[in-house]
């Protein structure tokens, strides 16, 4: 090609424009990349990227919240990259989450009076309610913000008095374990003695009576009728060998409780050899059990049962029923225990039920847009000795939530297990010290030792 005055002035045309197309081309992308964000984590767990459970949650947040971060300024420890990070996730699926950072060195007035003791600790604030955070995790922001999403101060009340298994207790029949994790989620339980203190309080979400061994004084169970007609929720753990003398509340809510104790011989597939333990494989469609997919085992479970299947008054779920093999023993569990036709009763058994219904309750202090009834044939499913047997803590929660008119929480888990660990079987490890540690460093001898020779014969 002839390089002639026309043809380079082409090619100076040519760079110019080039060059105005590439700044102009630099110039879009940087402002691309400004106005839009696009991340991308490749970590085996997605540790970097907020669960769905955590996404589901902020999206139910009305209105915005404010984060208050009282860490220091430091380039050794980097507190306050970390909180920007991992707020930085949620506040990608809500903007209304602010956040502001304090160095309590400057600021020791407000540091003193919030009560601050940890460098990078958060006050998080919404809707008139606050909570502190010290340990900074998915875990620990999505549990706070669980609790203060929840309504107001209500709380679970526990009748006491007769026996009954304590929220907060240590013993293996207590539930001290089980309402410990709900804590964190802002689950309020309190206890009380209706022969002391005979008002049930306005703000209780359900009352719990929780397998009285004694039978209860004719004024407490007035108290407990008047408020499941008053529109009360009720959380009702019952055992087969009942003796509360409750018969009236049954009566008025529509329900009887079948003598005996459900015996199940699935159990014995499982490595199960006592026989009065049932378990529960397949669930009906309720919104206590939709997110549920484990085995919950009950140990010495009764049967109940509706008493007229045509009253319209309540909405009634079996969502708890044993297996079709499984019967109700009436008789003794000693020995070789068997189906006796025509004395026990066959399954399948219902063990849960829950009631519903329009809360026609004249307390109008009540903001339950619906009144809800659980009844459980067993108490030992969440106490201390057997919550950690498969889905029995995941079917408790589920259950508190619902009897609390909260079924927003109930496909929410509290938990996330981030890929920080390794964990290698003693053969692997063993196999793995041998390549890095011998044949590796042996490879590479050889090679050399093969490069060389053949260098030499050259």
């Amino acid at each position: 090609m002839e390089v002639t005055k026309k043809s380079r002035q082409h090619i100076r045309i040519q760079n110019l424009i080039f060059m105005l197309l590439f700044i102009g081309s630099v110039i879009l992308l940087a402002w691309l990349t400004n106005k839009y964000n696009a991340q991308f984590d490749w970590t085996a767990s997605n540790r970097n990227t907020l669960s769905d459970a955590s996404i589901e949650l902020v999206k139910k947040m009305d209105g915005p919240i404010t984060i208050t971060a009282f860490a220091t300024e430091s380039d050794l420890i980097p507190v306050r990259k970390t909180i920007r990070e991992i707020l930085g996730r949620y506040q990608r699926h809500k903007q209304d989450i602010n956040l502001t950072l304090i160095d309590p060195n400057t600021a020791p007035d407000q540091t003193r009076e919030l009560g601050i003791s940890v460098d990078g600790e958060l006050v998080v604030a919404y809707q008139g309610r606050t909570e502190h955070i010290q340990q900074l995790s998915e875990e620990t922001i999505t549990n706070t913000f669980q609790r203060l999403l929840r309504s107001g101060e209500r709380s679970l009340v526990f009748i006491s008095g007769h026996g009954e298994r304590k929220p907060d207790g240590r013993a293996n029949h207590d539930y001290g374990a089980f309402f410990n994790e709900l804590g964190k989620l802002g689950i309020k339980t309190n206890t009380q003695t209706l022969t002391s203190d005979p008002q049930i309080p306005a703000n209780t979400a359900a009352l719990v009576i929780a397998s009285p061994r004694v039978k209860l004084l004719d004024g407490e169970i007035k108290l407990i009728r008047d408020h499941v007609k008053n529109g009360g929720n009720l959380l009702w753990i019952r055992e087969p060998s009942d003796k509360s003398g409750l018969n009236k509340l049954a009566n008025d809510i529509g329900i009887e409780f079948q003598k005996g104790t459900i015996v199940d011989p699935t159990t014995q597939l499982l490595g199960i050899p006592d026989p009065s333990y049932a378990i529960v494989a397949e669930y009906p469609e309720h919104k206590i059990i939709r997110s549920l997919s484990y085995l919950t085992i009950f140990p010495r479970a009764c049967g109940v049962k509706q008493k007229d299947k045509d009253n319209k008054d309540w909405d009634v779920a079996r969502f708890l029923t044993s297996a079709p093999r499984s019967w109700l023993e009436t008789g003794s569990l000693t020995g070789g225990v068997q189906y006796d036709k025509g004395k026990d009763v066959m399954g399948p058994l219902a063990l849960g039920l829950a009631m519903s219904r329009e809360n026609k309750g004249q307390d109008e202090s009540k903001d339950n847009k619906e009144q809800r009834i659980v009844i459980v044939c067993d108490g030992d499913f969440l106490s201390n000795a057997f919550l950690g047997n498969q889905g029995n803590q995941k079917l408790g929660e589920n259950i508190i939530n619902w009897i609390s008119n909260d079924d927003s929480f109930i496909d929410i888990p509290a938990k996330t297990n981030p890929d920080k660990e390794i964990t290698l079987s003693q053969s692997n490890g063993i196999v793995i010290a041998l390549m890095f540690l011998v044949l590796l460093p042996l490879g590479l001898l050889a090679s050399g030792i093969w490069i060389w020779l053949k260098r030499r014969k050259q």
